[in-house]
């Protein structure tokens, strides 16, 4: 058996943990630099405000009904998500974190259990500890574990947050139940095309021919198409490392000067290479871009990516910053207002076994000096030390105008209790 654990409205939920007074009213947290909504809390989608809608155009809205509006936190979203998985990990040693507030365990040899008193203490344990509340749905395979979860969403009070399928009857009644463009994997395109063949559920899907499904929606679909039937396809998935890493960012403001732009690459880099020094990898080759706001019709437009191949593989900050700034330099053109820039590493090689070069290697001095900077971040906070050439004050530099208090991964900002 496999549960699908998922966290409610689990942005707007991080909020309300440090502030009880927001529970039961309209909540909204906002994409990077303020753009547009990327989590509503349920008050606030009975409003009728979409995801992705754009601030600007809402704010009256916003106003109107005294909608609470947050800038995006994830320092404090990521800490409250480690905090739910950990928590999580002790009721299976299976564990697969699908995203920053979903995971799926796995239940081998719990035959004896009753899954559904599993799942409440489940659900139990992390609202008591963590203030997130969650759903659970349990089944035999992964997708009708969703399609359990989207149960347990839908009727929150008579499944009581938690709901296992377990039975034919159970399996056949959630699938008559759920449209065929809300099953897990269908996308846009598939379900409209299922829908002109009046698939119209889920339970629909499964009766279809297994030529026909592996032949149109290939052999994902056919996969797919046995989970829902209740034969298991999709097993856990181990955590894998990048092929590719990437630190892009849209800036609060319009650069134009090269140092501006040199800062932020120089950040990016560092940022990049951090990651591929958490995964013991190095890279073998750099990508930088830079773009104009295609938004400002009244400003010239300029876009331009190049990519590099480095002489030999490194995952030094120092020596990833340096090259991608060999690479902005020959794509940087004045007289633009530049609004987003990026790194992207690639073309990795494990940190252990590195092919040595003729002329030019990487500096082997630098390898303690990284593992000692990693060591004093990890301690004290993100990027404490960071080089010369990157701003003292700020690393992410966006417009955050509701940023709400980190309480958990910043001293300065932990609650206070008065008694």
């Amino acid at each position: 058996m496999f549960a699908l654990v998922d966290c409610n409205n689990f942005y707007a939920s991080c909020e309300r943990v440090f502030r009880p007074d927001l529970r039961h009213k309209p909540i909204v947290v906002l994409s990077n630099n303020d753009g547009c909504v990327i989590a509503r809390s349920n008050e606030a989608k009975a409003l009728g405000i979409p995801m992705g809608a754009p601030a600007f155009e809402y704010a009256s809205l916003f106003d109107q009904h005294n909608v609470q509006v947050y800038s995006a936190n994830f320092a404090l979203y990521g800490d409250m998500s480690n905090r739910v998985m950990s928590i999580l990990s002790g009721y299976s040693p299976d564990v697969e974190i699908y995203s920053i507030d979903e995971a799926f365990l796995k239940f081998s040899g719990f035959e004896q259990f009753d899954l559904f008193a599993h799942g409440q203490s489940m659900r139990q344990q992390v609202g008591r500890w963590t203030g997130i509340p969650i759903s659970v749905g349990i089944a035999p395979t992964k997708a009708l574990a969703k399609v359990a979860n989207r149960v347990v969403k839908k009727f929150p009070e008579r499944t009581n947050g938690v709901y296992v399928i377990d039975s034919e009857e159970k399996r056949v009644k959630a699938l008559k139940w759920l449209d065929i463009k809300d099953v897990w994997g269908i996308g846009r395109r598939h379900a409209k095309r299922l829908k002109a063949l009046h698939i119209n559920s889920a339970l629909d899907f499964t009766g279809l021919d297994d030529h026909w499904v592996r032949k149109n929606m290939s052999v994902v679909g056919l996969r797919l198409k046995h989970e829902l039937q209740g034969l298991s396809r999709l097993d856990l998935e181990q955590v894998q490392a990048k092929k590719s890493i990437a630190t892009t960012r849209s800036f609060e403001t319009m650069y134009t000067e090269f140092a501006e732009l040199k800062e932020r690459i120089t950040t990016f880099a560092v940022s990049c290479a951090e990651k591929l020094r958490k995964q013991k990898s190095c890279c073998n080759a750099l990508t930088v871009f830079i773009y104009t706001n295609p938004h400002r019709h009244d400003l010239p437009q300029y876009s331009r990516s190049i990519t590099l191949k480095l002489p030999f593989a490194t995952n030094s900050s120092i020596e990833v910053s340096n090259f991608a700034l060999k690479a902005l330099q020959q794509i940087f053109k004045s007289g633009y207002h530049y609004k987003k820039a990026g790194v992207i590493v690639h073309d990795f090689t494990p940190q252990s076994s590195q092919q040595l070069n003729v002329f030019e290697n990487r500096n082997l001095k630098h390898i303690p000096i990284m593992d000692a900077i990693d060591s004093i971040n990890q301690r004290f906070g993100q990027q404490k030390v960071r080089l010369a050439a990157q701003d003292p004050k700020r690393i992410w530099k966006m417009k955050q105008q509701r940023l709400s208090p980190r309480y958990t991964t910043n001293l300065a900002d932990i609650i206070t209790v008065n008694v």
